[in-house]
């Protein structure tokens, strides 16, 4: 995560998912540069159900082929005892359209995970949630949004390295 935020700080505040890496990194940054922050709850990940705490291959290792239809359809496709994707979305969306309310003009760093990205980008971009899974997001990488006027434009997606 240092990589891909590098030592320059344009931002005047940060956001972040109260779970350990993204917090640990959110609190080291914010006192680093003096910069306010706040954890929000809905930016948790998404609740895997029976997946929690199982690596990909340990999930493809009980039931093959079980990501790949996941990828293919992640509404329908979720594991047992899962977060509906929907409601996922509209809890990332709450804190999105709460964040903006908030710090209108202001450049805010959202320190979360891979999931609540794909909510931010299916949010901003009116991503069909079916869609969703499409987006690569790899581990600490930057995604960097802008918005006009209620409107959103993708600037950055992806790690600033070229070797990934």
């Amino acid at each position: 995560m240092h990589a891909a935020v590098g030592d320059s700080v344009p931002w005047t505040r940060i956001v972040s998912s109260p779970l350990l890496r993204c917090r640990a990194f959110a609190e080291m940054l914010a006192d680093r540069h003096a910069l306010p922050l706040a954890l929000d709850d809905r930016l948790k990940e998404v609740g895997f159900g029976v997946w929690e705490g199982k690596s990909a291959a340990e999930i493809e290792r009980d039931a093959p082929g079980t990501l790949a239809r996941f990828k293919a359809d992640p509404i329908n496709a979720r594991p047992e005892g899962a977060e509906p994707l929907a409601d996922f979305h509209a809890r990332v969306a709450t804190a999105l359209d709460a964040m903006l309310a908030q710090h209108t003009g202001q450049h805010v760093l959202l320190v979360g995970h891979a999931g609540v990205m794909r909510m931010a980008l299916a949010w901003a971009l009116h991503i069909p949630l079916e869609h969703a899974y499409r987006i690569e997001v790899a581990t600490a990488s930057l995604t960097r949004l802008r918005f006009d006027d209620g409107r959103a434009s993708l600037i950055f997606h992806g790690s600033p390295r070229v070797d990934r």
